[in-house]
C-alpha cells in the first residue's frame, strides 16, 4: 500500500508526510536509532541500561475529539502496549457492530473505552495480515503471497515492530499465532521478540507440506506450545493458556520496563473446537457450526475481561495502550451479521478487509469515533512515534503506513486522501506475473476499484462507497475519468510489487520444522509403521492431522493423553494460575 495524494477527487501522487518521527507526542525529539536489525549484543547492553524510558516533567495537552484534554502528570512515560489479534473474527462479529446475536461485553468495552476507527482495513488473510502489521508495508513487499506453501515466509530483510520496539528500551512477547515462517530462522524470536510461546503454522494441528505445520497431535485443548525454543505441554483451551501465559509474562516485567505483548489467538479459526459451556451459550440460537464459532468468541471476549481487569489490579491500566484487531473479514458469522458489507474473508470487497481497531489508553486517549481511511500498515509507524522511537532513515523510507497519532489526538484532524492496494493472492505456483487482476482492488477514502475474477482476466468494477459501502452499484461507465486514475495507481504499484515477491519458487523441507523439533525432543527418530503413525519423510498434506497411535483425544474430558510414546518423553502440563 502507498499513501497518496487526492486527485480531482479520487487519486493519487505519493504523499511524503506521515513518516514515523515526524509528530511526537511531547515537546522533545526520540532516541536516537540503536542499529536494532543488526546487533542483538547492543540490544542487550542498551535494555541494562534503560529500565524506563523518556521520564517527560510536564504538563501535556492533547487536542482529541471536539475538545482538549489536560493530562497533567509529575512523570509520564511511553505505554505499555498490548496487541489482541483475533484470528478470523468479522468485523460483524461484535455485538458493538450491531451483531443481533452474538454478545461481547469485553471488547465492547474497549470500543466504548477507545479510540475506534470505522475504516480501518487489513488483508483478505491471516499470514498477510501478519506480515503488514509487523512491518509497516504491504505483505508482497516482503514475500507474503499465500498462507502456506513457504509464501507465508516474511522476508528475512524485513524489519519487524517488535525489532523497534526492542531498540527503544521495550521487552518484547508474542502468545498464540505468528505463522510467518516455522523454520527456526523466521521464529519470533530472531524477528525482535523476547518472549516466544506460539503454535506452528496457521492454526493448532495443521499441517502442510514444506515448512508450514505445527507439533504433531496437537488440537485446542491442551496443545504442545513452542515456548522459547522448547515444546511444553499445556493444560487448558488454547485461548486460556495463551492470555493466561501473557498475563503471567507481563506480570513478571511489568515495573521494569515497558512491556509490548502480542496477544494471536488461534481462534476462532476453523476447526471449531470449542469447549462445550461456550458453545451451550449459543445453541438453539443459531446453526451448530454459528454456535460453536460465537462460543469461541465468548471466550475470547472473557479472556480480555480478565485481561483488563489484571491491569487494573496491578495498577498499570493507565499506562497501557490496549489494541484489538481481528486479521480479516469475517466468516462462520457472516450469514448472521455482515454489516451490510459485500463480500467476506478471502475476497477483495468491503467484508474481506475491514476490520476493527479499537485503542484504549485511559487518561490519555480521549473515546472518538475516526471515519478516515487507515490500515494495519498504520500501526507501526504510530506505536513507533508513541514509544519515541526515530526509525532510521532506511527503514522509514520503505514504509507504507502513516503515524495515526494526529487522529488519535484528533478524529477531524487533517488527513490526505490515499489509496490502499488489496490483493488475495494465493495464486498457483508460478503464476504470479499473470494474476495481476485475479482478485484485487485499489480503493481511496470514497471510491473502490475492484477486480474480482479468479481467472485473472480484467473486469473493472467501481464503488462509489460514500452512497454504496455494501458495494452493489457498478459506477464504472458514469466516472470513466477515476476508473481510469485508480487503475494507473494500481498498475504502478504492481510494477514496484512484483519483484519483491522472493517466495514464489522456494522449495521447503521434506519435513515440516516443527514435527522435527518436536520428535528430536523427545527422542523419536522414527515412528515404527505399526502403530500407524505417520512417518516424517512423508510429507503431510492433510489440515489438522493427528498422529494416529500417539496421542488420544478425550472430548468429554478435553485431555490429551499420550500413547506409546518413549518413558523419557515429558508429556507434563506446564500449569499456571488463571
Amino acid at each position: 500500500m502507498k499513501t497518496m495524494e487526492k486527485v480531482s477527487g479520487a487519486v493519487c501522487a505519493k504523499h511524503p508526510e506521515g513518516r514515523s518521527g515526524k509528530r511526537f507526542l511531547t515537546p522533545f525529539p526520540p532516541p536516537a536509532p540503536r542499529g536494532f536489525w543488526n546487533s542483538k549484543d547492543l540490544l542487550g547492553h542498551s535494555l541494562q541500561r534503560i529500565t524506563t524510558l523518556i521520564l517527560v516533567t510536564t504538563t501535556v495537552v492533547l487536542s482529541i475529539g471536539k475538545g482538549k484534554i489536560g493530562i497533567c502528570e509529575e512523570k509520564r512515560s511511553v505505554p505499555n502496549i498490548v496487541i489482541i489479534l483475533v484470528d478470523d473474527q468479522g468485523y460483524g462479529d461484535f455485538s458493538c457492530h450491531g451483531n443481533p446475536v452474538l454478545k461481547t461485553p469485553n471488547l465492547d468495552r474497549l470500543h466504548d473505552e477507545g479510540v475506534r476507527f470505522s475504516d480501518f482495513h487489513v488483508s483478505p488473510t491471516c499470514s498477510p495480515t501478519r506480515c503488514s502489521l509487523m512491518t509497516g508495508r504491504h505483505e508482497f513487499k516482503s514475500g507474503v503471497t499465500h498462507t502456506i506453501l513457504e509464501r507465508e515466509r516474511m522476508s528475512l530483510k524485513a524489519t519487524t515492530l517488535a525489532q523497534v520496539l526492542r531498540s527503544s528500551g521495550y521487552t518484547t512477547g508474542i502468545f498464540g499465532k505468528w505463522h510467518l515462517g516455522d523454520e527456526p530462522d523466521r521464529w519470533p524470536d530472531k524477528r525482535g521478540f523476547d518472549e516466544m510461546f506460539i503454535h506452528g503454522a496457521g492454526g493448532i494441528g495443521q499441517s502442510y507440506p514444506g515448512s508450514c505445520g505445527d507439533a504433531p497431535g496437537n488440537t485446542y485443548f491442551s496443545p504442545a506450545i513452542l515456548h522459547n525454543g522448547k515444546f511444553e505441554k499445556t493444560d487448558g483451551y488454547c485461548t486460556d493458556v495463551f492470555f493466561r501465559q501473557a498475563t503471567r509474562w507481563m506480570e513478571s516485567v511489568k515495573g521494569q520496563q515497558p512491556f509490548f505483548c502480542y496477544i494471536t489467538t488461534n481462534a476462532p479459526h476453523a476447526p471449531l473446537q470449542v469447549r462445550p459451556e461456550d458453545e451451550r451459550r449459543y445453541t438453539g440460537k443459531v446453526g451448530p457450526n454459528v454456535a460453536k464459532f460465537f462460543g469461541m468468541l465468548a471466550n475470547i471476549d472473557d479472556n480480555v475481561g480478565r485481561l483488563l481487569a489484571r491491569l487494573d489490579e496491578w495498577g498499570i491500566a493507565r499506562e497501557t495502550l490496549v489494541i484489538l484487531m481481528n486479521d480479516n473479514g469475517g466468516t462462520v458469522g457472516v450469514p448472521v451479521w455482515n454489516a451490510g458489507m459485500r463480500g467476506q474473508k478471502g475476497t477483495p470487497w468491503q467484508g474481506g478487509t475491514r476490520a476493527a481497531s479499537f485503542w484504549r489508553w485511559p487518561g490519555t486517549l480521549k473515546p472518538a469515533d475516526v471515519d478516515r481511511l487507515a490500515a494495519h500498515i498504520d500501526v507501526f509507524p504510530t506505536l513507533a512515534e508513541l514509544a519515541g522511537v526515530k526509525v532510521p532513515p532506511q527503514v522509514a523510507e520503505k514504509l507504507d503506513g502513516r503515524s495515526l497519532v494526529p487522529l488519535l489526538q484528533n478524529p477531524a484532524a487533517a488527513w490526505p486522501d490515499r489509496c490502499l492496494y488489496t490483493h488475495v493472492g494465493r495464486w498457483p505456483k508460478g503464476q504470479a506475473a499473470a494474476s495481476k487482476y485475479r482478485q484485487c482492488r485499489v480503493r481511496n477514502q470514497r471510491y473502490s476499484l475492484v477486480c474480482d475474477t479468479k481467472d485473472g482476466s480484467k473486469r473493472w468494477e467501481l464503488h462509489d462507497l460514500k452512497t454504496d459501502y455494501g458495494e452493489k452499484h457498478n459506477v464504472a461507465e458514469e466516472h470513466p475519468e477515476i476508473v481510469k486514475q485508480l487503475e494507473a495507481a494500481y498498475n504502478a504499484w504492481w510494477n514496484e510489487v512484483l519483484p519483491c515477491m522472493e517466495n514464489e519458487n522456494a522449495v521447503g523441507p521434506a519435513v515440516n520444522p516443527f514435527r522435527e523439533l518436536f520428535w528430536k525432543q523427545f527422542s523419536i527418530e522414527r515412528f515404527p509403521k505399526e502403530t500407524g503413525a505417520i512417518i516424517p519423510s512423508r510429507p503431510l498434506a492433510q489440515e489438522n492431522c493427528k498422529v494416529r497411535g500417539l496421542v488420544h483425544f478425550s472430548a468429554r474430558t478435553h485431555e490429551i493423553h499420550p500413547r506409546s510414546f518413549p518413558e523419557k518423553m515429558d508429556l507434563t502440563p506446564l500449569r499456571s494460575q488463571p
